[in-house]
């Protein structure tokens, strides 16, 4: 029976094995699941917040800057290679549905950056929208899942390794 682990917002979870890591209510937030295949490692942020957060800051993981690396930082420090890192990015969506929110575009703008300047492998994506989302990390299968709004869970992306 796989254990399943609650991501809320501003939190990092890393874990091996027979995990489940779970972020719900997502909505102009933006969740990132991180596999290493080799050692079946994963990690999950929940991203409320774009850029680097201000100083001082008790919870700088609430910020894709902190998150990110502290999943980086998290990973290879379990036996990961920064190279084998391969990640999914979820959310960011206008659930408020209010024509001048930008919250959603820069969080989707922000972790992108921070990905491909740290060269992270983004896999597979489900971003925007208006809908909230929901995310299911089985770390042992290196499988991501989703819903929007009320529908059934889908495959978003399964590793190859």
């Amino acid at each position: 029976m796989r254990e399943v682990v609650d991501v809320n917002t501003g939190e990092v979870e890393i874990r091996k094995g027979e995990f489940i890591l779970r972020s719900t209510a997502i909505g102009s937030c933006l969740v990132i699941t991180a596999y290493d295949a080799k050692s079946k490692i994963g990690a999950l942020a929940h991203i409320m917040l774009p850029d680097k957060a201000p100083q001082p800051s008790s919870n700088k993981t609430k910020y894709a800057v902190g998150a990110i690396e502290e999943m980086e930082t998290g990973l290879i420090s379990k036996g990961t290679k920064k190279e084998d890192i391969e990640v999914c990015i979820v959310g960011a969506g206008n659930v408020l549905k209010k024509a001048d929110d930008n919250i959603c575009q820069a969080n989707i703008e922000s972790v992108i950056r921070i990905l491909r300047q740290k060269r992270i492998v983004i896999r597979a994506a489900v971003l925007g929208g208006v809908e909230r989302k929901a995310v299911d990390f089985d770390v042992e299968r290196g499988a991501v899942f989703y819903t929007e709004g009320d529908s059934v869970e889908k495959l978003l992306w399964t590793s190859a390794g």
